[in-house]
């Protein structure tokens, strides 16, 4: 469910491009009119635009967005601007750049969507950069990393409700014997991981967790330093409850000494349309403060703006 606040007459898009146009124009752009058009339209809507602007002047709205922002408001207007395939397919080409490389960015995209919408990001990788998002996906991770990202990046999970409880009972018994191991890069674990749908995955961890005492999660803390291993717990937590993996980002994101915007703009343009209401809720049930409130102490400017009115707060 979607906590944008969206008008109640539907918004023409014509008329949209048209003020956004408007909004490049002249001596300063007009970043108030950007954010009471883009940040209070659906992604339906949003491409409605994009459409728009083309026909109506031939040229591309994020190529004009990208010339007239700057910063961290460029970054989060262009990513709420995409679709969101396009968008997970350009964060993911985007991790697996040298210089901007990110194992935990390739893990959240292909834990947090459902498979359509993980289908449709690696049709629009093709569509963008010419290649599959596992060939390079496979081409940029080595080792354990890139044995556990290939196969949950190329899942087609069933998406139902129907649960085998027997299956939750022999996997969960599996999972504890290679963990209990230290057999953390086993093939098995890896496959319960990256095929399993979410509602088989979630009986499976419950019963681990009702079976053996405890949850997987505390079993594979055995070694903090261990990379593969923060990655593996991070993966089960965004395949369970991505909310408590998003307030954890951005509870890091904000209280680092100099807020981390790359992972502020990335979790709120991409989780807005979302789950948002649920990241909330679990961030001021964690920190003891609105989300709204810390952002707004964070940030500021155009910037702050923009981010508020994503997540469901602010009056621009």
């Amino acid at each position: 469910m979607s906590s944008l606040k969206v008008p109640a007459s539907v918004p023409d898009p014509y008329e949209d491009a048209e003020q956004l146009k408007k909004a490049f124009k002249g001596w300063g752009t007009n970043e108030d009119l950007i954010i009471q058009i883009l940040a209070h339209r659906n992604a339906a809507q949003r491409k409605l635009i994009r459409d728009s602007y083309a026909a109506a002047y031939g040229e591309d709205l994020l190529k004009d967005l990208d010339s007239e922002l700057s910063s961290d408001f460029q970054r989060v207007v262009l990513l709420w601007t995409l679709c969101p395939a396009e968008r997970d397919a350009y964060l993911v080409n985007e991790a697996t750049k040298r210089l901007t490389a990110s194992n935990w960015v390739i893990m959240e995209t292909a834990c947090t969507r459902s498979s359509d919408d993980l289908f449709k990001a690696r049709q629009a990788y093709h569509a963008r950069y010419k290649k599959s998002l596992e060939e390079d996906v496979a081409y940029h991770t080595s080792g354990d990393f890139r044995k556990l990202l290939v196969p949950l990046i190329t899942a087609f999970r069933y998406e139902g409700d129907e649960v085998n409880m027997t299956l939750a009972r022999k996997e969960a018994n599996i999972l504890h014997e290679k963990i209990s191991d230290k057999a953390y890069n086993d093939e098995e674990i890896i496959r319960i991981i990256s095929t399993r749908s979410k509602a088989q995955l979630s009986a499976t961890l419950n019963h681990y967790n009702d079976h053996h005492g405890h949850e997987i999660i505390k079993d594979l803390e055995a070694d903090d330093d261990d990379e593969y291993l923060k990655l593996l717990r991070a993966a089960i937590e965004c395949l369970k409850t991505p909310e408590k993996y998003f307030e954890k980002v951005l509870r890091l994101a904000i209280k680092k000494l100099g807020t981390d915007e790359w992972d502020l703009t990335r979790v709120v343009a991409t989780r807005a349309e979302v789950d948002m209401e649920r990241i909330k809720e679990e961030y001021h049930r964690r920190n003891s403060v609105t989300l709204d409130r810390a952002i707004a102490a964070d940030t500021s400017g155009d910037y702050e703006k923009m981010l508020l009115a994503l997540i469901g707060h602010g009056d621009a």
